[in-house]
């Protein structure tokens, strides 16, 4: 059972913690995000997808619906956010010592991770 509970507790975190990127995006748009796109010669319309994989992504994480999936496409923005955001910058490190990137490694490491165990039998099952 407790086994259930850490499986529980990883997704509820990395959901959580991810959702609040997804609403910041839902506030203020998501106009960084395409000319990152633009600076890449990527089609800004990509940029929406932030949308499902920053809001309800972690969403169906936090409740327990379509678990790998849901892991799955928040591994692959975490994927592209690296790429984009820091490219050849990937092992700077950050002021406090860190590397630069560790938040979305840790949600891509933690998205991983969730994919590769599954969600456990806390929560809703269709």
């Amino acid at each position: 059972m407790m086994q259930e509970w850490g499986k529980f507790l990883l997704r509820f975190f990395v959901g959580s913690l991810l959702l609040f990127h997804g609403i910041h995006k839902i506030i203020y748009g998501v106009e960084g995000i395409k000319a990152m796109l633009a600076a890449h010669s990527l089609p800004i319309w990509l940029s929406y997808g932030v949308y499902i994989m920053e809001v309800l992504a972690p969403i169906a994480l936090i409740i327990g619906l379509r678990v790998r999936v849901a892991a799955l496409l928040i591994a692959f923005n975490m994927v592209v956010a690296i790429a984009l955001a820091y490219g050849s910058k990937i092992f700077t490190l950050g002021s406090h010592g860190g590397l630069a990137m560790e938040l979305p490694l840790l949600y891509l490491a933690g998205a991983l991770s969730i994919a590769m165990i599954g969600g456990g039998r806390i929560g809703l099952k269709f």
